[in-house]
């Protein structure tokens, strides 16, 4: 069979089973109000959570981060290491109560290129089964023997810490902070414990925790710092600023020494262009931007509990999320697809998840939450997920 003949077969087996995805083009990036086809959606699929991708302050500082030079123009450690790089990881280290903080090209290259560094062939690599592809990937990866324990079960977590210990080598415990696609929290002050009773490093993926989260004395640091860990229980923070910081790239931030290693040993860190100065610009403006305005996260989490409130008083199918991720679980990809078109001919944007993203029989609407939006916004797409699977229901009664 040719490559061609393979591939268009694969293609259709992926449409027959309701799982073909297709591109959305944008006019422009997505605030709460995205520009789809011609047609203006309130999205409620970006996860820009607190509105900063379209802030005046850091689209002047991108444009201005401009002027250094379009492009890095070489590797961090050739010729590509500026000083907007630097101001941006000294700023990170400063918000996450870490010594040090390394920035990376995308969350994946910073997770791939993190676990590959830190484990190899005779150590072992513990996951939870629902973590982000990237932290999956790097497991297979990285050479370890990798070991999976059911999402946030502890006691599976500890079997695998004992059985890791029994085999010999160095343990990583990796674990997102926020799941992307449930939006619920890992019980990360047990999981260090459990570390910690074991010799085992924890590294926690923050990519939904960073700038919405944290303690009173790190109030953007994340989940970590949410459940009091630091620098010691978790040594191992990555943090995307694609997401809350409305910007693109990512981050490793812990101790001097371990950043000074991924610098040695990280590979997608080392052989990938510096990211470009005018993100690094935009970036650093988007963190001083959550500094100065902690309402942007006050908003949010009022838009979370707005719309938990109306949701339960209609009776939506909620998940048991207090992010701002609020999955509804159809089910049926079927349902899912023809719900999310509802919502889209209704004026709503919404993501409609299915596998392989996410379990099979799990398929979902990915709703997202932003201090953009604004109640008025929120309560128009609870009437609308009401009355699209109320008629969802009876056509399928119907059918």
């Amino acid at each position: 069979m040719t490559l061609s003949d393979t591939l268009r077969q694969r293609l259709a087996d992926r449409r027959e089973r309701n799982l073909y995805r297709e591109l959305k083009t944008l006019a422009a990036a997505p605030g709460p109000v995205a520009r789809v086809d011609g047609r203006d959606l309130i999205a409620f699929s970006s996860n820009d959570y607190l509105g900063l991708a379209t802030h005046p302050d850091v689209i002047a500082a991108q444009q201005r981060g401009a002027e250094l030079g379009a492009g890095a123009t070489a590797s961090h450690l050739v010729n590509g290491h500026l000083q907007a790089h630097a101001q941006l990881q000294d700023k990170i280290a400063e918000v996450t109560g870490r010594e040090a903080a390394l920035v990376f090209s995308s969350g994946y290259m910073a997770n791939v290129g993190t676990i590959c560094a830190l484990v190899a062939r005779g150590d072992n690599i513990i996951s939870d089964k629902l973590n982000h592809a990237s932290l999956i990937d790097g497991a297979r990866l990285c050479g370890a023997d990798s070991r999976r324990f059911g999402h946030s079960d502890l006691g599976a977590l500890e079997q695998q810490l004992q059985r890791a210990a029994q085999a010999g080598g160095n343990i990583l415990v990796a674990v997102d902070g926020v799941y992307s696609m449930d939006g619920d929290c890992a019980p990360l002050a047990e999981i260090a414990a459990l570390c910690r009773a074991h010799g085992a490093w924890l590294m926690v993926d923050e990519a939904h925790g960073f700038g919405v989260m944290g303690s009173d004395a790190l109030p953007l640091a994340g989940s970590a710092a949410a459940a009091g860990l630091g620098q010691d229980e978790a040594p191992v923070v990555m943090g995307t600023l694609g997401k809350a910081a409305g910007n693109a790239g990512a981050f490793v931030a812990g101790s001097r020494e371990l950043i000074d290693y991924l610098v040695q040993f990280a590979r997608p860190y080392i052989y990938t262009t510096g990211m470009p100065p005018a993100v690094a610009a935009g970036c650093l403006a988007a963190i001083e931007t959550m500094q100065r305005e902690p309402q942007l996260q006050h908003r949010l989490e009022r838009n979370i509990a707005h719309f938990r409130t109306r949701a339960v008083e209609l009776g939506l199918p909620l998940s048991e999320s207090a992010s701002a991720i609020q999955p509804l679980l159809l089910g049926n990809e079927v349902a899912v697809m023809r719900v999310a078109d509802q919502l889209r001919q209704g004026g709503f944007l919404v993501g409609a998840i299915r596998p392989p993203t996410v379990p099979a029989g799990t398929a979902r609407l990915r709703i997202t939450l932003s201090a953009a939006h604004s109640e008025q916004q929120i309560d128009d797409l609870i009437a609308a997920l009401a009355a699209a699977l109320q008629r969802d229901d009876s056509t399928a009664v119907a059918s």
